[in-house]
């Protein structure tokens, strides 16, 4: 247990909106967050596309990428994901490839299935792209394809891409991302600090039935946990009530900003309402150092992850930078010391 924590930890970012904050506050305080987290050791930092929710700014996903890897030197800067869905692949191979050749060696290409909004704004997003989930690996085909030198054989190239070594991870919280990622030899990475229902099976059905590719040769897990680390364990318990907050609010169908934290849920919510959230959040470490250490450790146990990505969305940008200083700590994290590559095309 002594080494459970010995294994690479990033950031999820979703550039999130405080109540009475701006996205342009977001974003100067998403680029402070990387650039210390770059300091602290983190592995990479990935933002998230979601549309139309008002607590996030992270929707132009490629555009803040951009932001943040033009503002740090050495972190891994990616999409924890992009929606493929929304967007046609080519499109996508062009905005990674222009990312990958402005910053060489530092790009991640995350992506996944799910629309990032509701009804209405997903029709907004696709209109008559003819894009589903139901032609997610063919369209997951299509974008590896334009990163291959001579393209996809269609005589469509993607310029700037072709040729570019563009890590592509594939995210999900089911068993069909699980299936496909073993399908196609990618790393995978579950998103379960908000859908943590199907973890464990996800996770074994991918490294059960995992084939090895030209850009992995041995399955490489990634899982998403919420961290809230604080000086004591009660003013843990009281940032995390900002998360609680949200996702009552998702529960509700009535997203909002990030709401400041409170000194109790009880009044908030019904039992019900807390029952759905408590699931939702299972998979969090809240409280002091050796608090979150114990927690983590666990998980890492139950999953045996390769790497752990953390999000935190504490409402105080100060208490957030903390809560990854925390845990940075927790596993020694030093830049110098980062683990070296598992294959030859991705850097895990």
């Amino acid at each position: 247990m002594e080494n459970a924590l010995n294994i690479p930890f990033s950031v999820l970012d979703l550039a999130p909106i405080r109540r009475g904050g701006t996205a342009a506050e977001s974003f100067r305080n998403t680029l402070d967050l990387a650039r210390h987290a770059e300091r602290w050791g983190y592995r990479r930092f990935w933002l998230a596309e979601h549309h139309s929710i008002p607590g996030v700014a992270s929707a132009a996903t490629a555009v803040l990428i951009a932001h943040v890897a033009g503002g740090t030197s050495r972190i891994r800067v990616g999409s924890g994901g992009i929606m493929l869905p929304n967007h046609a692949p080519l499109v996508i191979a062009e905005q990674f490839g222009t990312l990958e050749s402005l910053f060489p060696g530092r790009i991640d290409l995350g992506v996944g299935r799910a629309p990032g909004g509701d009804r209405r704004t997903t029709w907004a997003l696709r209109r008559h792209l003819g894009s589903s989930g139901d032609t997610f690996p063919d369209d997951l085909i299509e974008l590896m394809a334009y990163f291959r030198p001579g393209g996809p054989g269609n005589g469509v190239h993607a310029v700037p891409g072709e040729g570019l070594s563009v890590p592509v991870w594939l995210l999900g919280s089911s068993d069909f991302s699980a299936r496909l990622a073993a399908r196609l030899g990618l790393p995978f990475a579950f998103a379960s600090h908000f859908a943590p229902d199907f973890l464990l099976g996800a996770l074994d059905i991918y490294r059960r039935e995992f084939e090895p590719s030209d850009v992995l040769d041995k399955p490489y897990a990634m899982v998403g946990v919420n961290v809230f680390a604080a000086d004591t364990d009660e003013e843990a318990r009281r940032l995390f009530t900002s998360l609680q907050q949200t996702f009552l609010n998702l529960v509700r169908g009535l997203p909002r900003e990030i709401p400041p934290p409170v000194d109790s849920m009880d009044r908030l919510w019904t039992p019900a309402e807390q029952s759905q959230v408590d699931r939702m959040t299972r998979y969090s470490a809240v409280g002091s150092a050796e608090t979150v250490r114990l927690g983590l450790q666990e998980i890492v146990r139950t999953t045996r992850a390769d790497e752990l990505i953390l999000a935190s969305q504490i409402f105080d940008h100060a208490a957030r930078l903390r809560s990854y200083e925390i845990a940075a700590g927790l596993r020694g994290l030093q830049p110098s010391a980062q683990a070296q590559p598992a294959s030859a095309g991705i850097v895990p």
